[in-house]
């Protein structure tokens, strides 16, 4: 039997969520996009309270929240079960304040002894496919991020690194942006995962958007959330997204989230040759798990030499994916997922790191609870490695 993990240094929190304000979405929102843009909560007339994108319900947010309150952090399990027994327990719990600003955050990480956390939007992600069209888009996510300087602020005193949503579909648009999250101190942006008008982000044709992130040194986080580009494939088979957790089926989430498409997103940027134009990007995949590294680092080494004489739109690759990967790539694990198998079928302990997903409820109660479940087997310095060091060199290391 493996003992239990011991690891009594500071943590550093790779996947953390805040809570929007109530103002959040409308504070920098020009009044001609709130009908059909605004965001709200209310209760519907099928009586289900959930956020609305104008007139259009954000099914993934109906059945869990209630107004003013979030499930607990950490507990989803614990009210899964409660749920299948039959059981009408609500534990969902009033926001405190650390889930919605910063200073009350910090004393949270202080509690924690988390000494810095990347800090990804809260609603918002399961609400990205919504914005479906390139126009309202752009100025709904600017309005947010807008709304996320000033009230998180981008990197507020070096221990919160808020990450911005920024989009590719409109390439100038897409340069300002850039040059507006760089300039105000952005260390990390999120992106929605994909192609991009039938284009691989990691083509050319974005080069100047990339350009403008590699020379300030900004990483990119791909966060999971609905893949809007899958929904042609999962029709093809009978499947709807943007459904409710609980009417989506063991296919969808297998296939519609999952390992697809995070592994089809990073692939692309190695196959693109990308990081020999932008030596200076780091990626990140956060709370898509990490179990599918192992198999995607032997079939892309496996690709690449099946293509070595084939089409290469950007250049041939001067050494193995899997190596470009270690190098210029980080995961965020599952507390679930086999961290010793994942590691030793990879012969590398450098590119995964641990995440909380505070305070949401998928994730586990406290950060350090995450060594408990998921570093069995692991020696105290791969420990070392997960909880804190990764994370650290990822975001300060070129």
């Amino acid at each position: 039997m493996q003992s239990t993990p011991v690891y009594e240094g500071q943590i550093f929190d790779g996947d953390t969520h805040l809570y929007e304000t109530p103002d959040a979405f409308s504070r920098y929102l020009p009044k001609q996009y709130e009908k059909d843009w605004g965001f709200t909560w209310k209760t519907g007339s099928d009586g289900e309270f959930a956020l609305y994108v104008g007139e259009r319900k954000v099914e993934i947010s109906a059945g869990y929240y209630a107004d003013g309150k979030v499930p607990a952090p950490g507990k989803l399990h614990e009210w899964l079960r409660a749920m299948k027994a039959g059981s009408d327990v609500d534990m969902r719990v009033s926001m405190t304040p650390d889930m919605v600003g910063p200073e009350a955050r910090l004393k949270k990480l202080d509690e924690f002894e988390v000494e810095a956390c990347f800090l990804y939007a809260g609603h918002m992600v399961g609400a990205i496919s919504y914005l479906d069209r390139v126009g309202p888009a752009k100025i709904v996510l600017r309005a947010y991020n807008e709304w996320m300087l000033e009230h998180w602020g981008f990197t507020y005193r070096d221990r919160i690194y808020s990450a911005p949503l920024l989009a590719l579909d409109d390439l100038n648009y897409a340069v300002e942006q850039a040059k507006w999250v760089a300039k105000n101190g952005a260390r990390l942006v999120l992106l929605p995962m994909g192609p991009v008008n039938k284009r691989s982000p990691a083509d050319p044709y974005f080069d100047p958007f990339w350009s403008i992130l590699n020379e300030a040194r900004v990483r990119v986080v791909f966060h999971i959330s609905e893949a809007s580009y899958l929904a042609g494939h999962m029709a093809e088979w009978g499947e709807r997204m943007q459904q409710p957790r609980l009417r989506q089926s063991a296919f969808m989430f297998m296939h519609g989230y999952s390992e697809r498409p995070i592994l089809e997103t990073l692939s692309s940027f190695i196959f693109y040759n990308f990081f020999e134009r932008f030596p200076n990007m780091k990626i990140l995949s956060a709370e898509n798990g990490c179990e599918w590294v192992p198999a995607m680092l032997t079939k892309m080494d496996k690709c690449r030499g099946m293509a070595k004489n084939s089409l290469w739109p950007c250049g041939q690759l001067k050494e193995r994916p899997s190596k470009i990967f270690k190098r210029y790539m980080a995961v965020v694990a599952y507390p679930e997922d086999d961290l010793k198998l994942t590691i030793d079928q990879t012969g590398s302990d450098d590119w995964v790191l641990m995440g909380s997903d505070y305070p949401h409820s998928e994730g586990v109660p406290t950060p350090r609870d995450f060594m408990a479940e998921a570093c069995g087997g692991l020696t105290a310095q791969q420990i070392a490695k997960v909880m804190h060091d990764n994370a650290w060199k990822f975001i300060h290391e070129d």
